[in-house]
C-alpha cells in the first residue's frame, strides 16, 4: 500500500467521523457480502434454505401411502420398528424398578406422592403421583413437562419449592388439571430437568437445562436423548402396573412443547397408552425443528429417510389422539399443525377411527391450552 493509498484511508476516515459527529448514522453492516448481492447467488450462502431443499428431497421412504386397514397395520408394524431403531437407547432387558415413596401430602382435593424409581441401572427417576379424592383404580396420565424447571412446573411447585395456588404459564399445573378432571397424574421429571442434571448446570439456575451435553453424549453414543426419555416413560407405565390405586389397562399420557415431543414418540412406539394428548408439539419438522432454532432433543438422526412427524403421528392410530396449538406460536406455526394433522386424519379414516382425533386451535402463544383435551382425555380413558 503506498502513502497515497494510506492518506485516501485516513479521509475516508476523517469524513465518516465527521458525519458521526453530525448526526448521520451509516447503513447498517449485514456481512461480507454487503454490496455484493447482485454478483452472487446470496440464496446459496443460506444454509436453512439448503435443508429445506434437502427436505423437499428427502426419500421418506416408509410414509403413509396406505389405501387399506391391512396395508395400514402393516405399515405401522414397520415404521414402528423403525422409529424405535432410529432413536436407540432402548435396553434389552427391563430391570427392577426400586421404587420408594419420599413423601405423601394431602390436600383438599387430591393427594400427592413423591416417589422414585430405577429406569434402568444406574439411572433414577423422580416422579409425584396425584390422586383424586375418593376410591380408584384411577385412570392414570403420565403427565410429561416441556422446558423450564422440569416437572415442579406442572405439579403446583414454584421455584422457592412452595405450594403454589395460581396456576401459571405457560404450562398452567397440567398435572393438577388432570386430577380435576377425574384422572389421576403420573408426573415425572424427563432427564436433564430439574433434579436430574448435572452439578455444573445445577449451578446456573432452576430453568437451565442439560439437554445439550446429555443429548449431545446421547449422539456420541449413537443414542439420542428422547431415546432416553421415551424408555423412561414406558418404565413409568411399568410402574403404574404396580400400584392398586390405577387402571394399568386406562394409561393415557400428555405433554407441552418438549414434552409434547416425548408423548408422541411414546403413544406411537407403546400400545400400552390408551390415548394420548399432544400439546404445542404436531407440526412438521421442515416448519418448526429445521426452521427455527430448537433444542437438542428434538432430533432424531436419519428420520427423513423415513417418515415426517404426521406419520409418528399416524402410529398412535387408531387410540384416540388429541393435538392443540396456538394461533401465535412462532416456533410451531398452527399453519403446519393444521397441515400435518390432516395428514393424520388419513390414518384414521383407513382404520376407521377417524372420530378419536381431534385438533384445537386457540388464539393463544406456544404454550398448553387444555379445553377441550382434557375432557376427551377423560372421555376416553373413561372406565367401560
Amino acid at each position: 500500500m503506498t502513502r497515497r493509498d494510506l492518506a485516501k484511508l485516513a479521509v475516508a476516515g476523517a469524513m465518516t467521523l465527521d458525519k458521526a459527529a453530525a448526526g448521520e448514522n451509516p447503513p447498517q453492516y449485514g456481512g461480507a457480502l454487503d454490496g455484493f448481492e447482485g454478483i452472487v447467488d446470496a440464496a446459496g450462502f443460506d444454509p436453512v434454505l439448503y435443508t429445506k431443499r434437502r427436505h423437499d428431497a428427502a426419500p421418506l421412504r416408509m410414509t403413509f401411502r396406505a389405501s387399506t386397514r391391512a396395508e395400514a397395520e402393516a405399515w405401522q408394524g414397520g415404521l414402528r420398528a423403525k422409529i424405535a431403531e432410529l432413536l436407540a437407547g432402548f435396553p434389552g432387558e427391563r430391570t427392577p424398578l426400586h421404587a420408594q415413596t419420599l413423601e405423601v401430602r394431602d390436600y383438599p382435593a387430591f393427594r400427592r406422592e413423591k416417589f422414585v424409581f430405577e429406569s434402568r441401572p444406574g439411572v433414577w427417576v423422580l416422579g409425584y403421583l396425584l390422586t383424586p379424592k375418593g376410591r380408584g383404580p384411577f385412570a392414570p396420565v403420565i403427565a410429561l413437562p416441556g422446558h423450564g424447571r422440569g416437572v415442579e412446573d406442572i405439579v403446583g411447585i414454584d421455584d422457592h419449592g412452595r405450594d403454589r395456588t395460581v396456576k401459571v404459564a405457560y404450562a398452567y399445573d397440567y398435572a393438577i388439571q388432570i386430577v380435576e378432571h377425574g384422572m389421576a397424574a403420573v408426573a415425572i421429571e424427563p432427564v436433564a430437568f430439574g433434579c436430574r442434571r448435572d452439578a455444573i448446570t445445577k449451578a446456573k439456575g432452576l430453568a437451565t437445562s442439560a439437554c445439550q451435553p446429555v443429548g449431545g453424549s446421547a449422539l456420541l453414543l449413537g443414542e439420542t436423548i428422547l431415546g432416553w426419555r421415551v424408555y423412561d416413560t414406558m418404565r413409568a407405565i411399568d410402574w403404574i402396573g404396580t400400584r392398586p390405586e390405577l387402571d394399568r389397562a386406562r394409561v393415557g399420557c400428555l405433554g407441552c412443547s418438549g414434552g409434547g415431543t416425548c408423548t408422541l414418540f411414546t403413544a406411537a412406539l407403546d400400545t400400552r397408552v390408551r390415548a394420548a394428548m399432544v400439546s404445542s408439539y404436531l407440526n412438521t419438522f421442515r416448519n418448526s425443528i429445521m426452521s427455527v432454532s430448537h433444542c437438542i432433543d428434538n432430533y432424531v438422526p436419519g428420520i427423513l429417510n423415513w417418515a415426517e412427524m404426521y406419520d409418528v403421528a399416524g402410529l398412535v392410530a387408531p387410540r384416540p389422539l388429541f393435538a392443540e396449538g396456538g394461533l401465535r406460536d412462532d416456533i410451531f406455526p398452527i399453519a403446519a399443525t393444521r397441515a400435518s394433522f390432516e395428514r393424520v386424519k388419513k390414518v384414521y379414516e383407513i382404520l376407521g377411527a377417524v372420530d378419536r382425533t381431534e385438533l384445537e386451535v386457540f388464539d393463544g402463544p406456544h404454550g398448553f391450552w387444555g379445553k377441550r383435551g382434557l375432557p376427551f382425555l377423560a372421555q376416553h380413558l373413561a372406565a367401560v
